[in-house]
């Protein structure tokens, strides 16, 4: 499986990360989601899901930052559009991002089951972007944890690919 995600000079377009203006902030954060595209997927994918991860956080907050997870995008999708993970446009499943944990406890569904862009607060962070093709559709509700969503493609995963994006300061 292939990912491809446009950039603007190497790094992840300001629409989608922490120079976002206007209608891409919610409440401070960048919220619009950067389109996606796939190819060679699978032929019996079912299902696909996706997270996006900050490892370079750990230095920052102690643990890898969540920015996004999602599930049950349906296994034919070859185009993720921009803004999916507000709009639903391509209908699936959404996941708590590391706003929702104890240590943040943001009560907003807006910011921590949905996407939210890259912010690093030091220096330019890489985030890493994996989708997995799966063979089943998975038993998720909005809400689910990451750990729920490995959990559950224990077993189901026909393909995975992983690009990494940069965030600048």
């Amino acid at each position: 499986m292939r990912i491809f995600v446009p950039t603007d000079n190497g790094y992840l377009a300001d629409e989608f990360s922490k120079h976002a203006t206007g209608d891409d902030v919610y409440q401070g954060t960048p919220v619009k989601s950067f389109p996606i595209s796939l190819s060679k997927i699978p032929k019996k994918t079912q299902t696909l899901a996706l997270n996006l991860i900050d490892f370079d956080a750990v230095p920052v907050s102690g643990f890898p930052w969540i920015h996004w997870v999602a599930a049950n995008f349906p296994g034919t999708t070859r185009e993720i559009t921009a803004d999916v993970s507000r709009t639903n446009a391509i209908p699936h499943v959404h996941g708590r991002n590391s706003n929702a944990g104890s240590l943040v406890g943001n009560t907003d569904p807006a910011i921590f089951q949905n996407y939210t862009g890259p912010f690093p607060p030091d220096q330019d962070h890489d985030y890493s972007l994996t989708v997995y093709a799966l063979n089943t559709k998975l038993d998720l509700q909005d809400g689910f944890w990451l750990n729920d969503l490995l959990h559950q493609i224990n077993g189901h995963v026909l393909d995975t690919a992983t690009i990494t994006l940069r965030g600048r300061v």
